[in-house]
């Protein structure tokens, strides 16, 4: 990989041979929530993917099979890279959303939830041929999703490569591109050419086991993906063109070490990094996050410092970058070979939980936010796991606000408590 100062020298001199961009957010501003004008022209992270109407239904009592069952009924602003955008923008990042919705009900509830946000809605395709994507999930008593419906063909149909490539000066700009596995094959190449065009790192998010094998095409641009351990034997099996691996059936109790854990999945982990995926964030539920590599944590730094940051005002990520050392996790510089498989772990957090469904989402966008603002992945990962917990113990896929207090406790924890599971050749 280039180094950053190369990086940047590159990215300068593509700007020079390339014709002018005007920025599509910059020529209609939006107020922030405390009313200033956003800055023109600022960098912006790019999130592709799709805004949808979650209808969840919450029984109060187990669910009866062919039978009416009392409960509630809850309208949710949902999508993937919605809910990513949506959890960044609430930790101080300005993301610039691609999407697509309809004139329906659904539609407009979501696009004036995000212009009241403050947010551009520039990127945001609205067009009466359009029926916004929405999913009707039944939530079982404990919170987990039980079943869901999805109608979801808007996204694949009308985020189209030529609707993309007309923010592709956003693309161009920004630090990191986020795209979701709800895109059509083509769309979600274009997207991740664009990226690749101008050296901008890409964030593949696999959406569902399903979706998660359009990974196939575009692996080659990916710098990071944060399939669950499901998505993952479902990506390697994509990607090796055979299904080498099989979904690990266990119930929500890891009886043996995390380490013992990881031996069943570091195989699949390394299938992708052998494929040009640079970081595997592998998210395993309530027994937390694996953030895996090759050779070892120098390598993920320097990654990190690919993204071309601004730094942060915030006081939340100046808290983290001073009390959480960045140089915390270091193994001998001989044992950072390309050949090498690093795993870190890092736990979840005990939470009261209410619904998972925004967890992921969430975790994220915590780690999107946080690399934004300076910090190196695995402080990103502990701001993430603490935006997680926020957003499992709330009834909505991002919670109404962050308490930064709060976040920053629980990520301090987090980050300390994060260890090295595996580091070592795979064959």
């Amino acid at each position: 990989m280039e180094s950053s100062a190369r990086r940047r020298i590159n990215l300068i001199h593509r700007h020079l041979l390339s014709p002018p961009c005007e920025f599509n957010n910059a020529l209609n501003p939006a107020p922030t929530n405390s009313g200033n004008q956003l800055e023109i022209g600022v960098a912006e992270p790019v999130i592709v993917g799709g805004m949808v109407l979650d209808i969840h239904a919450i029984p109060s009592i187990s669910a009866v099979p062919r039978s009416t069952t009392p409960g509630k009924i809850n309208y949710i602003l949902g999508g993937v890279a919605r809910n990513v955008a949506e959890c960044m923008s609430k930790l101080g990042s300005n993301p610039f959303m691609i999407s697509v919705v309809g004139h329906d009900m659904a539609g407009n509830l979501l696009f004036e939830n995000w212009r009241l946000a403050g947010l551009s809605t520039e990127g945001i395709r609205k067009h009466q041929d359009i029926s916004t994507a929405v999913v009707c999930a039944v939530v079982d008593v404990h919170g987990e999703l039980a079943a869901a419906v999805a109608s979801v063909e808007a996204i694949e149909k009308f985020l189209t490569p030529d609707w993309i490539e007309k923010f592709r000066c956003n693309i161009r700009a920004a630090p990191v591109v986020m795209v979701d596995a709800n895109l059509n094959p083509h769309a979600l190449k274009v997207s991740c050419q664009i990226a690749a065009e101008y050296d901008t790192p890409v964030w593949f998010e696999p959406v569902s086991v399903a979706k998660s094998r359009r990974v196939a095409s575009v692996v080659k641009y990916i710098t990071f993906t944060s399939p669950n351990e499901d998505e993952l034997i479902a990506m390697a099996n994509a990607l090796s063109g055979q299904d080498l691996f099989s979904p690990i059936k266990r119930d929500n109790t890891i009886t043996s070490s995390i380490e013992s854990f990881f031996e069943q999945l570091k195989s699949a982990v390394w299938v992708l990094l052998e494929k040009g995926i640079k970081v595997v964030i592998l998210t395993v539920g309530s027994h937390g996050v694996f953030v895996c590599s090759k050779g070892g944590p120098s390598f993920v730094k320097k990654i990190s410092k690919e993204i071309n940051n601004y730094g942060s005002s915030s006081q939340l990520f100046r808290t983290l970058a001073t009390s959480c050392p960045p140089n915390m996790f270091s193994v001998s510089p001989e044992t950072e070979k390309n050949s090498v498989l690093f795993a870190m772990h890092f736990p979840a957090l005990p939470a009261s939980v209410v619904r998972l469904t925004g967890c992921g989402d969430c975790l994220v966008g915590g780690m999107l936010a946080s690399f934004c603002a300076g910090l190196n992945i695995y402080q990103s990962t502990a701001i993430g796991i603490a935006a997680a917990k926020a957003a499992v113990e709330t009834e909505n896929n991002v919670p109404r606000e962050f308490h930064s207090n709060e976040i920053a406790d629980d990520a301090r924890l987090v980050y300390t408590a994060g260890r090295i599971v595996f580091h070592g050749p795979m064959p």
